[in-house]
């Protein structure tokens, strides 16, 4: 293996540090969108309201049920 001198190393490290401080601001954008829950919401409105409704009609259907059987 040849011998790299001490200003190849340090451009080396930078050139390293760079690709890094990149990748990390990537890695945070990405961590960003995928945590933004209010940007889901928004997104799938449409199937949260129906999902909403979805439950709301298996859970009143069973509280009627209780109340006819009590």
């Amino acid at each position: 293996m040849a011998q790299r001198s001490a200003a190849e190393i340090r451009s080396s490290i930078e050139s390293n540090r760079m690709e890094l401080a990149v990748s990390v601001d990537r890695l945070r954008g990405e961590v960003a969108r995928i945590t933004d829950w209010r940007g889901h919401v928004q997104r799938h409105r449409s199937e949260l309201m129906v999902g909403a409704a979805v439950v709301g009609l298996i859970v009143g259907g069973r509280l009627l049920r209780r109340r006819r059987k009590g």
